[in-house]
């Protein structure tokens, strides 16, 4: 019987617009809110900090995913690089991170909808996810056009939200909160208003608002043309950072003083609000439930892909290999969707802290995952000088990047330790690896 293999029916716009999806997720639209009362102003440097970082990540994904056609993602070169454990290890930690963080958009789906209908929350977000389970049991090219049309949704809002907060600064509007300026960003108490404290606090958010970007990894087995579409993708990641994120906090600062915006709403909303839109919440409402749309589907994309990825590689079980008529692993799909739904039970129990917990061991999973790509690339660069010296998609600055980066995610961790709102989800994160590990060594004792 002939292997199975992913289809390759991602185009090139889809794979851009999967790059800028993974770029603009609920991190923005709902956390940033909160990350700007512990910053303030001081936020803006917090996103160049982790988008810059991000970007070295990319390049260094970029690089070792196109060095070896063979590879379909990370895990993969994390074995040859690093060793079979880390595959395994990086390999379901993602398939983790993916459903945490699905997890926590599905109850915010079923949240948003219950701003226009009286209804309990669990049936709109079991509703979407049977939808978004039903395109991605069709094609890989359903997914890619889904994804598409959600990141145009997210693209519009930003841009609109730009554009009108230019005009707003040219012609001095007033608001209800005071003049439109940029002196707004350092009028209330400077850029550090919070001091150094506060600005460090923001790191956690931030790093949550970043991630998926590497989903463009993951769907380089199925893009029609990786050498091009990939590095394209990869290389705009700065100026999508400076717009969707930098631009877009410096506009809303500018317009509403950081000591009016409410963590408890998102900043948009509020902004919209200001500008005297009447729909303006509802606008902003739509586009969030969509957003949380987009991350679930493209949390139910990674978890299926690295689930049948695993399989190939014999750290899965075999049926998560199976691929349908479609090409689309459909049972690692099930199991992923499955999964993802008991996430409803979690705003059952704890409904305060259940977004908090989701969100910050996400974060911390996906720092290792990070991690993993940069230390890979490390030893890909020491073990294989030949490949990364005829390379067309060298990682700049390597390897000395490599160990700045990996130093910033370890101060990150520490100030998640130090922070009180953190550090229980630190300390719980730990379980999962030794869970993994745990199960690593029991297969490789039974082979």
């Amino acid at each position: 019987m002939a292997q199975q293999e992913l289809k390759r029916d991602l185009k090139n716009r889809h794979v851009q617009l999967i790059a800028i999806g993974g770029t603009i997720g609920t991190g923005l639209f709902l956390g940033s809110g909160a990350a700007i009362e512990k910053a303030g102003p001081s936020i803006i440097f917090v996103y160049l900090i982790i988008g810059i970082a991000v970007f070295f990540i990319m390049r260094a994904l970029g690089e070792l995913l196109l060095s070896n056609t063979r590879y379909q993602s990370f895990n993969d070169f994390a074995v040859d690089y690093i060793g079979p454990w880390a595959g395994y290890v990086t390999g379901w930690t993602y398939w983790f991170c993916w459903i945490m963080t699905a997890m926590a958009d599905i109850i915010a789906v079923g949240m948003y909808v219950r701003y226009w209908f009286d209804i309990p929350q669990w049936i709109p977000a079991l509703a979407c996810l049977v939808i978004l389970l039903f395109f991605n049991l069709l094609t890989v090219k359903l997914f890619g056009e889904l994804e598409f049309w959600f990141a145009i949704i997210k693209v519009i809002t930003i841009i609109a939200l730009i554009i009108i907060g230019i005009v707003m600064l040219v012609i001095g509007f007033k608001t209800n909160t005071g003049t439109v300026s940029v002196t707004n960003l350092w009028a209330h108490g400077g850029l550090f208003p919070n001091g150094i404290t506060g600005f460090l606090f923001a790191f956690q958010m931030v790093v949550f608002s970043f991630v998926g970007v590497e989903i463009v990894g993951v769907s380089a087995a199925e893009t029609s043309d990786p050498k091009k579409n990939i590095p394209s993708a990869i290389n705009k990641i700065p100026l999508r950072i400076l717009l969707f994120y930098v631009g877009a906090i410096f506009v809303i600062l500018c317009i509403n003083p950081w000591t009016s915006v409410n963590a408890e709403n998102s900043p948009f909303v509020q902004v919209f609000s200001l500008v005297g839109i009447p729909v303006a919440a509802g606008i902003i409402n739509f586009v969030v439930l969509t957003s949380a749309a987009s991350a679930c589907n493209s949390g139910l994309f990674s978890t299926s892909r690295i689930m049948f990825n695993l399989s190939k590689n014999s750290q899965g079980g075999k049926s998560l290999g199976k691929l349908n008529r479609n090409s689309v692993p459909s049972n690692a799909l099930f199991v992923s969707t499955f999964v993802v739904s008991i996430g409803g039970l979690l705003s059952y129990f704890i409904p305060d802290s259940a977004f908090s917990i989701v969100t910050t061991i996400s974060a911390i999973c996906f720092i290792w995952v990070w991690a993993i790509i940069l230390v890979s690339h490390i030893r890909y660069t020491k073990k294989r000088p030949d490949l990364h010296k005829k390379s067309t998609f060298k990682a700049p600055l390597t390897p000395f990047i490599n160990y700045v980066v990996l130093l910033l995610f370890l101060a990150i961790l520490i100030i998640m330790f130090i922070n009180v709102e953190t550090r229980s989800a630190l300390l719980l994160t730990p379980v999962w690896f030794i869970l993994v590990l745990f199960t690593y060594g029991m297969r490789k004792s039974a082979k």
